[in-house]
């Protein structure tokens, strides 16, 4: 099949990757594998599917927030490379994802380079987009653009800076492409302009980017950056600008969360007063060595969640869908040999009194002379051939007819459409003709397969072994052992 060769073509480009930054992650890539075959066979994953592709296995750090808020001049700055454009207006409206290539030249490539890499974390957005703005998915290099860096602080992890926001409506398509980032990161910069604290560009980044991240489970995930703050050192009482930053964001609900504020040296306006200045100085030194502190940090909590993935979905397979299904087969087996019983005693009930109505009591006589009259007419014989073709055909009809009944009501309870797709997909190849009515195991979710799960996710907890001893030894090695534990995590150019 052509799509299983594609995504296994995939999946050995993504291996040959993680050989040289990771070779814990390299033997995950054989665990999602397994999970993929059972995926398949039992329906949860389409043919060109994989679990591997659900989520990015490079760290994602999202830059999001107004136009003219200094994201890109904070990127370049990050980088030590002066990879963006910078300016006061919008100097790009497309979403562009940045990854280290060790070619000094810089390459901007289309947005299908990222739509159709697992690797990269907007695999598949096309198909979002499509969804949201029908006719839209197709032109999704209008919408995104990958460049490459040397720099080697982005090797090892993926930034993506945002077109700004401002005070106008969105495209329908940008918004689903901002909340699939937002999803995916494990890291958010929201950054505001401290020349415009509350501006009406600041307003519809709250209402984007701030009211829906409150409720969110990972909201501590989200960094939000007052830039540029060294506008206000001419202030009578810079803090207030910072303050009045802060109660904004509380009028919108956000009373908890990270603030910073920070302003670029090079592009800084002259603080003339050394108090000041070294006061500026030191909260901005303070802040940026706590944002690049987290910056770092995503590299190893990435690897820590594509091994939760990885057994989460196993988990997902073996302890939830599996007894899910299970449910099903019962429910299924039951009603269609209760119906079928119904309908069997209903057919005995109609010839028994048929005959009692016709010919008294000796009709019944006759029905219990039947087999032996079978067994020495012809005719009789012929009849009764077609009788049970019409019984295993009406046994067939009875059991699509109540499974496709018991699918629609099973599907129409759940509200996420992926996910209804594919529970009809799942339990359509449970009662597929040629599977026995009396099969109380799943299809794809045997004994044999029930036990690969088991491997898999014991596989995982011993990765998650792996990535401890990189990091942490409860029984206090030296200094050598941690020296050469440290390096097996950097890169091999990083050495």
């Amino acid at each position: 099949m052509p799509n299983v060769s594609q995504i296994g073509q995939r999946l050995d480009r993504l291996e040959e990757h993680l050989k040289q930054e990771n070779p814990i992650l390299q033997e995950v890539v054989q665990g999602f594998r397994k999970l993929d075959v059972i995926g398949q066979s039992s329906g949860f994953l389409d043919h060109d599917e994989s679990f591997a592709t659900r989520t990015p296995w490079w760290p994602l750090i999202a830059v999001l927030g107004t136009y003219s808020s200094g994201k890109s001049t904070f990127i370049n700055s990050y980088l030590g490379f002066p990879l963006q454009a910078t300016g006061n207006q919008a100097v790009d409206d497309k979403f562009t994802v940045v990854s280290y290539a060790p070619d000094e030249s810089v390459h901007v490539l289309p947005g299908m380079a990222l739509d159709s890499d697992p690797r990269f974390p907007l695999y598949g957005i096309g198909q979002a987009i499509e969804k949201s703005a029908p006719g839209q998915g197709k032109h999704v290099d209008s919408f995104l653009q990958l460049k490459t860096c040397p720099s080697q602080k982005v090797k090892g992890k993926i930034l993506v800076d945002s077109p700004g926001f401002d005070a106008d409506a969105q495209r329908t398509a940008t918004l689903r492409i901002t909340d699939r980032i937002i999803d995916l990161s494990d890291l958010v910069l929201v950054f505001f302009d401290a020349r415009h604290p509350e501006s009406g560009s600041m307003r519809d980044t709250l209402k984007h980017l701030v009211q829906d991240t409150i409720k969110r489970r990972d909201s501590n995930k989200f960094l939000y950056i007052l830039n540029q703050i060294d506008v206000t050192a001419k202030e009578d009482n810079p803090e207030q600008v910072f303050a009045a930053w802060q109660r904004a964001l509380a009028e919108h609900g956000l009373t908890a969360g990270q603030y910073f504020s920070i302003y670029n040296p090079d592009v800084a306006v002259p603080i003339a007063d050394e108090a000041i200045r070294g006061r500026f100085e030191r909260k901005r030194d303070r802040d940026l060595g706590e944002i690049n502190k987290r910056i770092e940090e995503v590299r190893v909590e990435r690897a820590y969640r594509i091994v939760g993935m990885l057994e989460e979905s196993a988990q997902y397979l073996k302890s939830s869908l599996a007894p899910q299904i299970i449910s099903f087969l019962r429910t299924w087996r039951r009603q269609v040999l209760t119906t079928e019983a119904v309908l069997v005693a209903a057919v005995l009930i109609l010839l028994g009194a048929g005959s009692l109505y016709f010919q008294g009591l000796s009709g019944l006589g006759s029905l219990a002379r039947f087999p032996a009259q079978i067994a020495d007419n012809t005719w009789w014989q012929m009849v009764s051939v077609l009788v049970i073709i019409a019984l295993i055909w009406g046994h067939f009809w009875v059991r699509r007819r109540i499974g496709q009944r018991l699918i629609a009501k099973t599907v129409n309870s759940i509200s996420d459409s992926k996910l209804r797709a594919r529970m009809y997909r799942i339990l359509g190849h449970n009662i597929r003709w040629w599977r026995s009515i009396f099969c109380s195991q799943p299809a794809g979710l045997g004994i044999s397969n029930q036990n690969v799960l088991e491997a898999v996710i014991a596989d995982a907890r011993e990765y998650i072994q792996k990535l401890n001893d990189l990091f942490t030894n409860p029984s206090g090695p030296g200094k050598e052992d941690n020296s050469k534990k440290t390096s097996a995590w950097a890169p091999q150019n990083e050495k």
